[in-house]
């Protein structure tokens, strides 16, 4: 028997997007699906594969990312539970990048024709997934700008400042601390530094008292100032329709101001 409450998370991260019906909701919930738990550094997908399956990360975390010829890595963004990290793969027909968990994970996997099933029955759902990808991109054009046009300190509070948002409008955080499992080396692939200079960066954010850090573990000192640091503007997120229908969240030191 299929497990229905799996897909809770999913539907509660396309909810944020775009209001579901029960009815759309039932559709979700009886996706066929298969799980499968994964190690850390397990592949979800390789590039250039032609894609079966689009994956729902259930438990954990994973990351995009590709090599350029001399091999070195560049990772585009982190997925956290409840992402469909692949669901642009319902209708490309070959993957343009890798994913691949951070720490062991619990997925689900489910047939491309079922999403594309569903999307063609269930035009709510189909808004949803298009609004879920174009967040993606959205996502992606900011991590773009971090990378290229601001310097390590501010690309590593920019980093912490969008995965503590996003952990807490997942219901995974409070907004203040959060365990994130990268090394130093995968924080370094994400904001093209190397590792040394992404632990002098980390030290210096911490001797400001703008975040503490225990092994993987970051609490958020300073919420303003971070955000100032990190020239971090949520808006990005696209996180309009939530801070309207959860009137807890929008007290959160993240939106208390449009511009934090």
């Amino acid at each position: 028997m299929l497990d229905s409450s799996i897909f809770d998370r999913m539907i509660q991260k396309l909810s944020l997007w775009i209001e579901l019906s029960d009815e759309d909701r039932a559709a979700i919930g009886a996706l066929p699906h298969t799980i499968r738990m994964l190690a850390a550094g397990d592949f979800i997908v390789r590039e250039d594969e032609e894609p079966t399956h689009c994956c729902l990360l259930l438990e954990g975390n994973a990351i995009r990312h590709r090599a350029s010829g001399s091999g070195g890595r560049q990772i585009f963004s982190i997925q956290i539970q409840g992402d469909v990290v692949d669901l642009h793969n319902s209708l490309l027909h070959r993957a343009d990048h890798n994913i691949q968990t951070l720490a062991a994970a619990r997925v689900a996997l489910l047939p491309v024709g079922a999403i594309r099933d569903i999307v063609a029955k269930y035009p709510m759902v189909g808004q949803a997934m298009w609004y879920e990808t174009l967040v993606d991109a959205s996502i992606s054009r900011e991590w773009a700008l971090n990378v290229g046009r601001r310097d390590a300190r501010e690309r590593i509070a920019h980093l912490l400042c969008e995965l503590a948002v996003r952990l807490l409008v997942a219901g995974q955080a409070n907004g203040t601390d959060f365990y994130l499992p990268m090394t130093q080396e995968q924080f370094g692939d994400a904001l093209a530094l190397s590792p040394v200079h992404v632990n002098r960066t980390l030290m210096a954010l911490a001797e400001d008292d703008l975040i503490e850090r225990r092994f993987r573990s970051i609490r958020i000192l300073d919420h303003a100032r971070l955000a100032r640091v990190g020239d971090f503007d949520v808006r990005y997120l696209h996180l309009d329709r939530a801070l309207q229908t959860d009137p807890i969240l929008s007290q959160s030191q993240w939106f208390t101001a449009r511009k934090v």
